[in-house]
């Protein structure tokens, strides 16, 4: 099992391959703002809306997951985004990577930090050093089905099961007429055509999430540990970011990768077996394996990170799934900080911010209890003492 995300059958946010311009602003130490600590931008109660909150201003830096690209736009830069709640706060996101994201929060390089992958226990104690004792809070974005991607002339729908998939991608297939490939699709024709596992190049949350669906649902057949890296001695071709892999896929016959369902729009997509059944990956599905699972203990009391159990995906659900978050700390060194950050995590998870993100990318919101209860653990963020 594995740290990952939250959500309900409706908490769906899907992406697209959209991107912001980053740049290492900070926040403005002379503005002015209204929040206080006890209140702040965000609902102290949970109940007050985001165009309620008081008015802040200045620069706030976020880096990672590059999955949340297009709702980042949609959230940062969009007619109904911040902006439409908070004029005077601006918010800078550089797409790098879920893991260059947590290494950027937890130096200290920027406020918040986009991740496909839930703070592990390492992690959350480094980033005490600049979040303060309590750590990092993980605040769910949206859950998103990892789509098994290929591009084969000829076949536009094909099943997988967890054992033939991790041999895929470990290299112990590799012609897609295999016998075990052919076993699962009877009645379609398959090319006798060398298979090209693409994997990501740079440490990933996708990534993170993929192998850890491989070692748990078939761990005779993927003998690494779950990372964000992909293991240094499989080969395979690599591209960085999502687009990246995506992109190198798309151009590649007989190509098969890992991607957001959303992102990965111009490849066809492998069904996984569930049980007896195959299950397309939709994002209804990919919340049915979130819904069965439990909520993560941290040492931050606020987080909301919960723990997928891949190997017994229930019927119905999609189990190759993530979960995606934004990283909030506990604590910051200054009044204008955590009131910007109050302020936009406050809005990314609203039902405002959700219907703007669903406006613009096409995605489902979070169910009003999730968003709810995240604007309750935005509400505790503090000046640190």
């Amino acid at each position: 099992m594995k740290l990952t995300r939250i959500g309900q059958a409706a908490a769906v946010l899907s992406i697209a391959a959209l991107g912001l311009t980053a740049c290492g602003g900070s926040n403005n130490p002379g503005a002015s703002s209204s929040g206080t600590a006890g209140s702040g931008t965000g609902s102290a109660s949970g109940s007050a809306s985001a165009s309620e909150a008081p008015q802040v201003t200045g620069t706030l830096t976020g880096s990672g997951a590059s999955s949340q690209q297009s709702a980042m736009a949609a959230w940062a830069e969009g007619a109904d985004g911040i902006k439409s709640v908070q004029s005077g706060l601006k918010v800078q996101y550089s797409p790098d990577g879920s893991g260059a994201g947590v290494k950027k929060l937890i130096a200290g390089q920027v406020q918040f930090a986009g991740s496909d992958a839930a703070l592990d226990a390492d992690e959350q104690k480094q980033v005490q050093t600049f979040c303060g004792p309590e750590g990092a809070m993980n605040i769910p974005v949206y859950i998103a089905p990892i789509a098994v991607s290929f591009k084969l002339s000829g076949v536009d729908k094909l099943n997988l099961d967890a054992s033939t998939v991790a041999k895929i991608f470990s290299n112990k297939i590799t012609k897609w007429n295999d016998p075990a490939i052919a076993a699962l699709n009877e009645g379609v024709t398959l090319p006798d055509a060398k298979i090209t596992p693409i994997h990501r190049a740079d440490e990933s949350g996708t990534t993170d999430n993929f192998t850890e669906y491989l070692h748990s649902a078939a761990a005779s057949d993927w003998s690494w540990d779950p990372a964000k890296a992909w293991p240094s001695d499989l080969s395979g071709e690599s591209a960085a970011k999502t687009s990246g892999v995506v992109g190198l896929a798309a151009q590649t016959e007989g190509s098969i990768t890992y991607a957001d369902l959303a992102a990965a729009t111009n490849l066809s997509h492998a069904s996984i077996k569930v049980g007896e059944v195959f299950q397309e990956p939709t994002e209804e599905a990919a919340a049915k394996i979130v819904e069965a699972s439990k909520r993560v203990e941290s040492t931050n009391k606020n987080d909301m990170a919960v723990e997928i159990d891949y190997s017994n995906a229930p019927a119905g659900s999609y189990p190759v799934t993530m979960v995606s978050y934004q990283i909030f700390c506990q604590t910051y060194k200054d009044q204008n900080t955590v009131d910007m950050v109050k302020a936009w995590g406050t809005f990314v998870s609203s039902q405002a911010g959700q219907t703007a993100a669903q406006d613009e990318v096409g995605s489902a919101p979070l169910a009003a209890t999730i968003s709810d209860e995240a604007a309750k653990a935005i509400a505790t963020i503090t000046v640190a003492k």
